[in-house]
């Protein structure tokens, strides 16, 4: 009997299935076929090798895949829009004796439907809201079928067709500035649950700005398909230490939708911040019928208030929203970024100092939300009604159930302080009618819904003047320096729009540049530019052509540009004690089917680092005011040739949060300079240095009290003059792992570089090896236009012979063996 016991005991041990829900990422092992096909037969027919059935040709991929992972930043075409069918084979195999099997998507898009051999179990519509198939039924009767076993080898064949094909019923509009990409670009997970399981945990906390007591109330939405009559439910939360504050359990004989399950009291709980991001863990248990379903949820507590006509409160205490923006868009895989990947860009926007995202402009992964709870970053989240007007009924429908999948799954979430109910309403163009008043009307409906769905959280819209009433907080269209006016009027113009409103955040500044382009006189456009009219973008001011004269369309696109008007920007929030703050459009550069004409065609390079994470000048503008972990950087580290007249003396930057900094020129001290923020540019740490041709070891040593850090770069100086490029010279800069780094130089008629050239290129190349192109990058497009007269691209040899070519408009084609 002892023996029966211990073994009974093991086997409960050993079997974690029957105590909490099972889930998997269905990663590998998947088909995928772009195109559509002829009917859902021609997924799951017998096809023999070589026999007509063997085609349409099918492709292995792993998931999150999108389809658009290269053509979005094709520089020849337009990017895929349409169908693309994907398959696995399952093992499906429910340790639950009457237990739910589920397919849960964290986001697909944007037209979704699964079938299960060839029943189809569910359809969904929207890119970016989680949502879940019922499989179980399906499966069972699969497995009854003779193709069960004859055919699949006691394997389940699982089908999905996403479709991204443009619909002007559907949001967001075909008009936006980002790609509408399709695919399983999300990940997808094979669930198994009781037959009494959780559908959502709902867990609502209050705290009063100064602390004290906190109220948690729990709620839940079951999923109980079977209609059981009663369960036993358990609950515990956990203090951010582990320690259990409060453990509770019920017997439930009727079950309401979203009933209260428990309200309790927290004695002076530890709040949540971007400094202490300090989370609580709720864990919720439900035992039916023998079996234990389990959920658990992080929540913290935080008080929040945007004054009216005033700045940020958090817990009592002003806080300036230091803020950017994120589209889910990465080079070489699109949408389909993997969880490694999400990771490493909000780590790098902590590191930045950021304390505010706006989640631009749709429903992002639960990934990133978990990230900002964690790390103790803030967000605005909004759905996709984006440019475009207003739809019909259908088109209508979608927006609401977004906005209510998006506030239910992400209910829990400390983070987030803002739903955004849409951006840039006022962009007319899909629809033959433009009714402001009817756009007024659904405006009005959203905000309705979501203080209906989450009265604790504020609504928010960007650039939509004629509704900036509706919401709790406006953000106007405000680009200094960029589409409207010079950046030195950016105080000003933001004032003058926080009059207009109670509640005024300002998100969406900055400008594009072209990394690795620099410029010695890099605010010389601004001469062009007529001020005093505002700085708001306007019908137009996006387009490179015509209209008036503004640095968007008649600057250099250069990052010396680019980190002047940030450094004024932000040395001008310092001194706005009534602003909530601010967030710069964005973080990362990201693809886009509007902008084909860009210096990297197809990519919208407002970011402060690349599609790659390659960091930009500008990143460490945003550190040396942000962030309080002594830094020092040296500009220009991506600008190897600097020019003037021999002897000029030409400014070296530094940006840096030290208290002050030298600099040593070729090993000679050129002084000590004290920051001061509002000494621009570079708060007062910057120097006047002669200098002739040559070559030039730039260090800088900076000190925070005891803490000493150093930066140190690399230039050459150039005097010679240069006339316009007349050959292009290209060569092999070197080979790493089966790499080679490829580079190009544009040289007048007398063998001078023209450091100022700006000419589009085009790579090619023929032979055993392939160009690492289409990742929307300054060195990995195969088209790009020069920066400061030169160009980099990148091949892999394949350990074999090639010849690659590079060509330009009016210039001989240069050519490298290799």
């Amino acid at each position: 009997m002892l023996k029966r016991n211990l073994l009974l005991i093991l086997l409960i041990l050993c079997s974690p299935l029957l105590h909490a829900q099972s889930s998997k990422r269905l990663i590998q092992n998947w088909e995928y076929l772009k195109g559509d096909l002829g009917g859902i037969w021609e997924a799951v027919r017998p096809v023999k090798e070589g026999n007509p059935e063997s085609v349409p040709v099918w492709q292995k991929v792993n998931l999150p895949h999108c389809f658009n992972a290269h053509d979005a930043v094709d520089p020849d075409v337009n990017y895929y829009q349409g169908p693309g069918w994907y398959r696995i084979m399952l093992d499906v195999n429910n340790p639950y004796a009457k237990g739910r099997t589920l397919l849960h998507f964290e986001g697909a898009g944007q037209k979704t439907k699964v079938y299960l051999y060839t029943t189809k179990v569910a359809e969904h519509t929207g890119g970016y809201d989680e949502w879940t198939a019922d499989l179980t039924e399906a499966v069972d009767a699969f497995k009854k079928r003779p193709e069960f076993q004859a055919q699949f080898k006691g394997k389940v064949p699982l089908i999905i067709r996403c479709d991204n094909s443009r619909d002007l019923e559907m949001i967001p509009s075909n008009l936006s500035d980002f790609n509408v990409y399709g695919g399983l670009y999300r990940y997808v997970n094979l669930v198994y649950t009781p037959a009494l399981s959780v559908d959502k945990l709902f867990a609502h906390t209050e705290v009063g700005a100064k602390g004290g007591s906190g109220k948690l109330d729990v709620k839940a939405r079951l999923y109980n398909p079977d209609q059981i009559a009663s369960a036993m439910v358990k609950i515990s939360v956990s203090d951010p230490s582990g320690k259990v504050v409060y453990n509770f359990s019920k017997q439930l004989n009727t079950f309401k939708s979203d009933s209260l399950l428990s309200s309790i009291q927290v004695k002076s709980p530890k709040l949540w911040s971007p400094d202490v991001p300090q989370l609580y863990t709720v864990n919720l248990s439900i035992t039916a019928r023998g079996e234990t379903v389990k959920k658990e949820e992080k929540i913290g507590f935080r008080n929040f208030e945007f004054v009216k006509k005033g700045p940020f409160m958090l817990n009592g205490k002003r806080l300036l929203l230091r803020g950017t923006h994120r589209h889910e868009d990465h080079a070489d895989v699109a949408a389909a970024m993997t969880e490694d990947m999400i990771r490493t860009e909000i780590k790098m926007m902590k590191e930045m100092g950021v304390n505010f995202i706006r989640l631009g402009h749709y429903q992002q992964s639960r990934i990133v939300l978990n990230l900002c709870d964690s790390l103790g970053i803030m967000v605005w989240e909004e759905i996709p009604w984006c440019r475009g007007g207003l739809g019909g009924q259908i088109y209508q429908d979608q927006a609401k159930r977004m906005l209510t999948h998006m506030v239910e799954q992400h209910y829990n979430h400390p983070s987030i302080i803002i739903w955004g109910m849409g951006n840039e309403n006022d962009w007319p163009g899909d629809f033959p009618e433009f009714d402001q008043q009817k756009i007024r009307a659904f405006m009005k409906e959203l905000n309705d819904l979501s203080h209906q769905l989450d009265p604790s959280r504020k609504t928010a819209i960007r650039r939509c003047d004629f509704c900036r009433d509706i919401v709790d907080v406006y953000s106007p269209s405000i680009w200094a320096g960029w589409y409207r006016g010079n950046y030195t009027e950016y105080k000003a113009v933001s004032e003058e729009e926080f009059n207009k409103v109670d509640h005024f955040l300002h998100v969406e500044w900055g400008g594009d540049s072209h990394a690795r382009r620099h410029s010695e006189n890099p605010d010389n456009a601004l001469s062009k530019i007529k001020t005093g009219g505002g700085a708001d973008e306007r019908a137009g001011d996006a387009s490179l052509y015509g209209g008036a004269a503004r640095v968007s369309k008649d600057g250099d696109w250069s990052e010396s540009y680019i980190s002047n008007l940030i450094d004024w920007h932000l040395k001008e929030q310092e001194t706005m004690p009534w602003l909530s703050g601010a967030a710069y459009w964005p973080f990362k550069d990201f693809s886009t089917p509007v902008r084909p004409e860009n210096p990297v065609p197809y990519v919208n390079q407002k970011g402060v680092i690349e599609r790659d994470f390659t960091k930009k000048e500008a990143f460490y503008v945003f550190q040396s005011y942000w962030t309080t972990q002594p830094m020092a950087h040296i500009y220009g580290h991506s600008w190897p040739v600097r020019w003037g007249e021999e002897g000029e003396e030409k400014m070296v930057k530094v940006y840096s949060n030290c208290d002050e900094a030298e600099l040593f020129v070729n090993g000679k001290s050129y002084g000590v300079k004290k920051r001061n923020s509002q000494n621009f540019p570079a708060a007062g740490l910057r120097w006047q240095v002669p200098m002739v041709k040559g070559k030039y070891t730039f260090k800088v040593v900076a000190k925070k009290g005891k803490t000493t850090v150093t930066d140190q770069i690399e230039q050459e100086y150039q005097s010679d003059k240069w006339s316009k490029p007349t050959k292009l010279v290209l060569q092999k800069a070197g080979e790493q792992d089966g790499i080679a780094t490829l580079e190009v130089k544009a040289f007048d008629s007398k063998g001078i570089l023209c450091l100022d050239a700006m000419n589009l290129v085009e790579f090619s190349l023929t032979g055993d090896g392939s160009l690492i192109q289409d990742q929307g990058t300054s060195t990995g497009s195969r088209k790009v236009q020069l920066y400061n007269g030169r160009a980099i691209i990148r091949v892999k040899t394949n350990a074999g012979k090639s010849v690659a070519s590079v060509k330009s408009a009016g210039l001989p084609t240069a050519f490298v063996n290799l």
